[in-house]
């Protein structure tokens, strides 16, 4: 079966309750952490962003499961360098169980160290730089680097891992997920129907053949959004509320402060949920939800209840819903 993993949203919780959830959701069956990389929550209601480098040393000394950013950008608030020592570390301090997840940003959280933001294929082009940086220092060996977009003295890295840690790359178009396919170890997508998330795994099963590689070796994780609570009205009313970022159909990634995703979330309404948020207290359609996903072929699908409500969701799902999957 697919691992089912418990999404921790820093944007969310204080940094202390996230990590008892995260240990209370091993307890009860989820067996993975994705843990949001952000300098700010979507909206201000959400209330916190702390630094997820910091939190998940702690993570993965009270937990025993596999965690990893889902997603950190390399490319603007860190120097991939940077990003390459702080993984490489964590990969060291625990073998086998840190996973590096990395995407092409959004203005949201890196726009803090100011400049121009760019148009979408630069900070692919950033992107591919900012990788090849990091993969040449996870050798061991120094590198020095001259790109477009990023310069490095020659450097290495001292504290590594006996085995670099997995590299999987947040992405939904198709060049990034094809380039993903060839250069990478597994991809890190948003839930979204079914004929999407088809085109996206051929997509990253055909970067890999191109590349001469195995699809089958690469790992693909999936995010879903749900929102579940013990009356209808209450799973409705925390995600207006807590997250009403879901309801936003449109590219985000241009967005620059809470304030404006609050300014745009007064629009949000019901049924713009649809499709990108399961609004449900049935835990046997919450089951079948990530049945067909796991059905698709993804490897690990990390799990948000988008309300306030998580010790309860943590215990109901590893009762009633993770049991049932197959």
């Amino acid at each position: 079966m697919a691992t089912i993993g418990y999404s921790a949203a820093l944007e969310q919780f204080h940094p202390n309750e996230l990590l008892h959830y995260c240990q209370l959701a091993e307890q009860h069956g989820f067996r993975g952490v994705l843990a949001a990389d952000h300098f700010q929550p979507w909206v201000p209601q959400q209330g916190q962003s702390a630094f997820v480098y910091a939190w998940m040393g702690t993570l993965g000394a009270t937990t025993n499961h596999t965690f990893g950013p889902g997603v950190t950008c390399p490319s603007f608030r860190y120097h991939p360098s940077v990003i390459a020592h702080a993984a490489a570390t964590l990969a060291a301090m625990f073998p086998g169980r840190f996973w590096l997840g990395l995407g092409s940003g959004e203005a949201l959280n890196e726009h803090v160290v100011g400049g121009v933001w760019p148009e979408p294929l630069e900070r692919m082009e950033m992107l591919i730089e900012s990788i090849e940086i990091i993969q040449r220092l996870f050798s061991g060996k120094p590198v020095r680097y001259r790109g477009e977009y990023f310069k490095m003295e020659k450097v290495r890295l001292y504290t590594l891992p006996d085995t670099p840690p997995p590299i999987y790359i947040g992405a939904t178009g198709p060049q990034t997920v094809r380039y993903t396919g060839q250069k990478c170890d597994g991809l890190i997508t948003p839930a979204a129907g079914p004929e999407k998330l088809r085109g996206i795994l051929d997509n990253l099963a055909q970067g890999a053949r191109d590349a001469g590689r195995d699809p089958g070796q690469l790992r693909r994780l999936l995010q879903v959004h749900v929102s579940w609570a013990r009356t209808q009205e209450d799973a409705l009313q925390n995600a207006l509320t807590e997250w009403p970022n879901g309801g936003m159909s449109f590219p985000k990634q241009d967005i620059r402060s809470p304030e404006d995703f609050a300014a745009m979330a007064k629009l949000v309404r019901p049924e713009n949920f649809q499709g990108r948020v399961l609004i449900s207290t049935d835990l046997d359609e919450h089951r079948a939800h990530l049945q067909s996903f796991i059905d698709l072929g993804f490897d690990e699908v990390h799990v948000h209840n988008v309300g306030r409500n998580q010790e309860e969701f943590i215990k109901v799902f590893g009762e009633e819903v993770i049991p049932k999957l197959t």
